[in-house]
Formats: structure tokens, C-alpha cells, sequence
């Protein structure tokens, strides 16, 4: 899976540069905000920036964007999928690919608008309005917090005995951390050699879970018998899988003619992860079945396994290690210069717009996201965790589909159905996913918009006062 959105490589130049366009968005300061009031008067426009070089073509965005999702999302989501819907996973595949299809088009559609970072935070400030942007933000730092969780809790399924799960699950989290803070994070080149690595694993997979299919476990069997709720949660718990794609629309400053770029970038990123992730789900729905898959904590790594393949244990192991990690990694540093941003704009506390001053990273953000990311392992499984980053994820796409869809005809690249499909399905999938995650995602969603009206309030009152 999957990595994180607004976290590309400008995000290290967002920590340095309080004056980058991802603090105060370039295009805030041209284009009148749809709720422009004291809550945008409150705080005044920083100088513009020096853009960011345009250093990456179509094979380094598509590479971003594989890397993004063929990783830790196919290690993890599989197993809760079939949990959900058994066979019916894939039908749920399916459809999970349709609405991420949608959201592509849609985010595509507006980074060609917008060729800035930030995604829709961007989007859905400029287009919607403020609050808009603030619910696409928090819902992406709420959604992305708990994808750490599901990160290191894979890892740790994969990498250790189970006894041991989630202590080195925390552990994972508190050394990249660590190294984060120190600047360290992935390059477009790391970048690559993950999805090498991850790739040459799942071919080991598919060769081992053919070898097994042979036994006559039929993957396509009751497609539909656990129900159309169970197909629909199992989608929007597969989505967790497919998010990463928009993170190719964040790098609108650092991509080569992103107008052209970021849309072929994006479908054709998405089309081959659908490929895949299709391919090792026939092979483990026929290697393990769909009641052995819901109930494994490493399916992959039970497919070798099964097959006797021993030698390929290792190997299993060290890829999911590598994506989960590289994916983790890549989500701490997303998710802190995320909060960096809002926190700046005021949408989150101001003192998480704290940088370091020797290291240049959001040191404050990622203190607070490690210590919230360890709280959801020590209370949440896997699955809890997937469906309640699936819960923020999607909501962050409900507003990129009507950000989308509010875009003028001489900015639409896409017939406006395609907007409308996203909108539907995000909301379908978020309201079929696991009523724990659901409950708990409106709780946690609502303490955002209090804090922000609160914060509000607050401003308007001294600004009358001055």
C-alpha cells in the first residue's frame, strides 16, 4: 500500500521553507477562496516561493505511484478482504477498482488545474471552499495515521512470531521515526528498487500458488455468498490497497509537463496495480482458500509454505519486511509534513509547525503522529486498522469527486459522470465498512470540525477586539 498523498519529495523542502507554496498554497494567494472571511484575514499571505525543480518524467511519476500501492497493501488488505466477503473478494476487487478509477480521474483532473503540492487540501480549499480543505486534510491525516498502524502491524505479522506483533510493531514505528527525524526519506530511486524487490517476491508467490492451485480449490466458487454488504466492505477495505495513486498528483511542482504527465501517470500506475493485485488474489483464493486467506495473519508467506516451497519463506519475509517499512517510512514523512502544513494554516495546532533547527523536519508532528500511531497498534488489529484508514482515505476522495466535479468546462478533462460514479462509491464503501470503523472515524472526524470552529471563533472574536 500504501503511502502516503501529500508526501512527495517537496515535502522536505515544505520542512525547510515556511515560505513554500504547500504553507499558504501559491494558488490561495491568486484565486479567492469560495469562503474567503476573517478566517482567511486572520492570517496574512507569506511571500511567494521559489518553485521546485521539474525533475521527474512519466517512468518516474508511474514508478512513484506503483511504489505507492504494489507493497504493503497487498500483504495486508487480502486477509481482511476474505474475512469480509470470502470468494466475493474479488467482486469487491472490482469494485474497489471502479471508485479508485474515479477518484484517479478526478484527482487528475484538478493537479492538471492545480500543478502544485498539497493535493486536495489544495483542491478542496480552492474549489470548494476552506472547510472543505480542512476535511479533506484531517481526513487524510486521521486516515493516513491509522495506515502506520496497519503498516507496522503487518511487518511485524510477517517478521516476527505473533507473540512478539505488536511490541515490534511500535518498535518499527520509533526507529523510522527516528530516522525521519533526521532527514532521512525515501528517493524516487529507493522508490524503485522497492517495487523490484516487491515484484520479484510476488512472482515467487504466483509460481508457488500455482503449484498449489493444482489441488482443485476452486477461487471463483459462492462469489456472492456472504452478501452484497460483505462484497461492498470487502471493497472498501481493498481500497486501503489502491490509495496511493493520488500521492502522483501532490508532485505537481516536480513533474515535467504535469498537465500531461500526472493523467497518464495515474491511470496507467492504477492499471497495472489492479492487474496484479487481481492475479495474487486468484492465487490465494486457490492456494489457501477463502476461509484459510480471512483467518492469516501472512498469507502470503502461508502460500510458500503450503506449496513446499521452504526456501522461499525467507524471501516472502524479507519483501513484505521491505515494503511494509519503505511504506511506513514514506507515510511518517506524508503525514508529518501534512500536519505541518495544517498546523501552519492553523487547522491543527500551531506548535506542530515546529522544524528542527538542525535536521529541517516537523519534529513536533512526528513526535505526535509516532505517539498516536503506537496508541492505535496497542488497541487495533489489522483489519480495525485498514478499515478505519479506508474510512479517511475515501472521505478525502468524496471531496476530490466534488471538487472535481464543481471544475468549469474549459477545466474538465473527463465527462462529469465520472465525479458523480466517485462520489457514490466513496460513500457506499465508507458506509459499508466495519461499524467500529465507522463509528469511530465520525467521532474522530467531529472532534476536527470542533476544534476548528472553536479556533475560529476564537480569531474572529480578538480580530473585533483589534
Amino acid at each position: 500500500m500504501a503511502s502516503p498523498d501529500p508526501c512527495s519529495p517537496c515535502a522536505d523542502n515544505a520542512a525547510r521553507n515556511p515560505a513554500h507554496p504547500f504553507t499558504r498554497m501559491s494558488y490561495s494567494a491568486r484565486v479567492p477562496s469560495a469562503d474567503s472571511s476573517a478566517e482567511s484575514s486572520a492570517m496574512p499571505f507569506p511571500e511567494a516561493a521559489p518553485a521546485l525543480a521539474r525533475s521527474l518524467g512519466l517512468g518516474g511519476a508511474v514508478f512513484i505511484g506503483l511504489g505507492s500501492m504494489i507493497g504493503a497493501g497487498i500483504f495486508a488488505a487480502l486477509a481482511p478482504a476474505a474475512q469480509a466477503a470470502g470468494a466475493g473478494l474479488l467482486v469487491g476487487l472490482v469494485i474497489a477498482a471502479i471508485v479508485a478509477f474515479c477518484n484517479a480521474t478526478s484527482s487528475a483532473q484538478l493537479a492538471a488545474a492545480y500543478p502544485t503540492s498539497g493535493g486536495t487540501y489544495v483542491y478542496g480549499r480552492e474549489q470548494l471552499g476552506e472547510w472543505w480543505g480542512f476535511l479533506a486534510g484531517w481526513s487524510f491525516v486521521v486516515g493516513k495515521t491509522a495506515s502506520c498502524a496497519a503498516m507496522a502491524l503487518t511487518f511485524a505479522a510477517y517478521a516476527v512470531p505473533a507473540a512478539w506483533g505488536k511490541p515490534a510493531a511500535i518498535a518499527a514505528v520509533i526507529v523510522l521515526v527516528a530516522v525521519n527525524y533526521r532527514g532521512v526519506t525515501r528517493t524516487a530511486m529507493l522508490i524503485r528498487i522497492l517495487v523490484v524487490i516487491v515484484l520479484a517476491v510476488l512472482v515467487v508467490v504466483v509460481a508457488a500458488g500455482t503449484s498449489v492451485a493444482r489441488l482443485g480449490i476452486d477461487p471463483f466458487a459462492d462469489l456472492t455468498g456472504r452478501g452484497w454488504y460483505g462484497v461492498l466492505q470487502s471493497a472498501g477495505l481493498l481500497f486501503f490497497a489502491f490509495a496511493g495513486y493520488a500521492r502522483i498528483a501532490t508532485m505537481g511542482e516536480e513533474v515535467q509537463n504535469p498537465a500531461r504527465t500526472i493523467p497518464r501517470a495515474i491511470v496507467i500506475a492504477l492499471s497495472l496495480t489492479v492487474m496484479i493485485y487481481a492475479t495474487i488474489a486468484v492465487v490465494l483464493l486457490g492456494s489457501l482458500g477463502s476461509a484459510a486467506l480471512g483467518v492469516s495473519m501472512a498469507p502470503l508467506g502461508a502460500v510458500v509454505q503450503a506449496s513446499g516451497w521452504s526456501w522461499a519463506g525467507p524471501l516472502v519475509t524479507v519483501g513484505a519486511a521491505a515494503a511494509c517499512l519503505g511504506a511506513l517510512l514514506g507515510l511518517i514523512a506524508g503525514v508529518g509534513r501534512t500536519t505541518l502544513a495544517m498546523a501552519r494554516e492553523g487547522d491543527l495546532p500551531r506548535r506542530l509547525a515546529a522544524v528542527h533547527p538542525r535536521f529541517g523536519v516537523p519534529h513536533r508532528a512526528e513526535v505526535t503522529l509516532a505517539v498516536m500511531v503506537c496508541l492505535i497498534i496497542l488497541i487495533a488489529d489489522v483489519r480495525g486498522a485498514i478499515g478505519f484508514s479506508s474510512f479517511g482515505v475515501l472521505l478525502y476522495y468524496l471531496v476530490a469527486n466534488l471538487a472535481a466535479l464543481s471544475q468549469g468546462a474549459h477545466q474538465r478533462r473527463y465527462p462529469r459522470i465520472i465525479p458523480v460514479l466517485g462520489v457514490v462509491g466513496c460513500i457506499a464503501l465508507v458506509v459499508t465498512l466495519p461499524l467500529t470503523a465507522v463509528a469511530t472515524g465520525v467521532g474522530i472526524l467531529a472532534l476536527g470540525v470542533a476544534y476548528r470552529a472553536i479556533r475560529l471563533r476564537r480569531e474572529r472574536s480578538m480580530h473585533l477586539r483589534a
